[in-house]
């Protein structure tokens, strides 16, 4: 019983240290970049062997990110350091092209169907815009195989458009060869069925000017007009500016969803003016309804994620008192700046008498004011302007640069070029 007192009282001496040694505080590595070595972590798979064959020595990195950050990044591209893909893309087409190659691809001009092969090959264009009559007399099969002969003459595959927006303005559907009878306009279709009928109509277009080989719909309009006089009025959605809006949105969404390239039109918005067809037209409206009405279906639109924007040829004194809008340093800076509008910007048609009044060099102001694609009629004259321009210092060739590789931004993400 001796022993056993005695290693009592040695108990009570030790237990104090003892103590003390279970309170000393060990580094924490689960917050060191290094954290746990492969021959550590041996003991905490689970009973299973760590190394495999062929395997390093090399210390596992535990990450720091939060999972609600990780999970808000997912599927996020940055643009500004390069690792956008579609960008990344175009960068390398850009690089194997010609000065001559780069001006083509800026110009979506009128189809000179007699000389479409010839055409492609001496200008490069960037694509074709069909009217009415170039398919009036036409079968399906007719215009699926023409569109695809211009295709295989191009090296760069082309914008193929049309304007199909539906009641006034029917390039395809008015022609019984291709369907019963026209796309309804937007107001009758809202009359109809509101915007599930505008959804299912939007679908059905889409598919329709697919299956010819069209990739790009010049629509929706955006401009907002509530008065049965206005020229634009019919063509419009017919209701203030909040439900065109809504309109605007519903056709985008529908349109992206179904991979055909949308054009929101007529930027700033046409209001009541003339036709520009015919003549010039100046708005003299105050700004502040620009801000308050006219720019929301275009917000909107652009929200949806449309892939781009045609400018108008109206004067809009608020923003430039001396120029078109199409050829409007000031507007340009506007859709850029004040929308946010990071995809293509193009012209209306630069043949139309509201440019022709004004100026004689119609593309290269169009370009000097920041638009990337050019809706041209006369394309064999404004190319060679172009060009003569950049060759005299007049245009820098960083600007076409820069709207090549929206352009091909726009045909890859369509997937019309890979």
């Amino acid at each position: 019983m001796k022993p056993n007192k005695y290693m009592f009282f040695f108990v009570l001496l030790l237990l104090p240290l003892f103590l003390a040694g279970c309170g000393r505080r060990y580094p924490d590595y689960s917050s060191q970049s290094g954290g746990l070595s492969t021959e550590d972590s041996k003991t905490a798979a689970n009973g299973t062997d760590a190394h495999t064959a062929g395997s390093t020595e090399t210390s596992i990195q535990i990450s720091t990110t939060e999972p609600s950050a990780m999970e808000d990044t997912a599927g996020q591209t940055d643009s500004s350091s390069g690792s956008d893909p579609y960008e990344a893309r175009a960068g390398e087409l850009l690089s194997g092209m010609s000065l001559e190659e780069k001006v083509g691809q800026v110009f979506f001009v009128r189809l000179r169907k007699a000389s479409a092969a010839q055409d492609i090959e001496k200008y490069h264009l960037g694509g074709y815009i069909l009217f009415g009559d170039d398919f009036k007399d036409e079968t399906q099969t007719g215009i699926q195989d023409f569109i695809k002969g211009c295709q295989n003459a191009s090296p760069i595959p082309l914008f193929i458009g049309v304007d199909e927006e539906g009641g006034t303005v029917c390039r395809v559907s008015k022609y019984g060869a291709f369907r019963s009878e026209p796309f309804k306009s937007p107001q009758d279709l809202y009359k109809q069925g509101g915007f599930e009928a505008i959804q299912a109509d939007t679908r059905e277009k889409a598919a329709f000017l697919l299956e010819l080989g069209i990739n790009v719909n010049l629509a929706p309009v955006c401009d907002v007009s509530i008065n049965p006089d206005d020229f634009i009025y019919r063509r419009s959605f017919g209701r203030e500016a909040r439900e065109t809006a809504d309109y605007v949105r519903t056709v985008v969404q529908e349109m992206e969803k179904a991979r055909i390239g949308s054009t929101l039109k007529h930027f700033p918005g046409y209001g009541s003016n003339a036709d520009t067809h015919t003549g010039s037209a100046v708005d003299t409206r105050d700004y502040k309804q620009f801000v308050q009405s006219d720019f929301l279906p275009f917000e909107a639109g652009i929200e949806a994620g449309a892939d781009s924007v045609l400018v108008s040829h109206n004067i809009v004194t608020s923003m430039d008192e001396k120029h078109p809008a199409s050829l409007s340093r000031a507007v340009h800076d506007k859709l850029r700046e004040s929308l946010n509008f990071k995809g293509v910007i193009m012209t209306d048609d630069l043949s139309m008498d509201a440019i022709k009044e004004s100026t004689s060099d119609a593309a290269v102001q169009a370009i000097a004011a920041g638009n990337d694609l050019l809706v041209a009629t006369d394309f064999d004259v404004q190319i060679p302007a172009v060009l003569d321009a950049l060759n005299s210092g007049n245009l820098k060739e960083e600007q076409i640069d820069a709207s090549v590789i929206r352009i091909l931004v726009w045909k890859l993400k369509l997937g019309i070029l890979q």
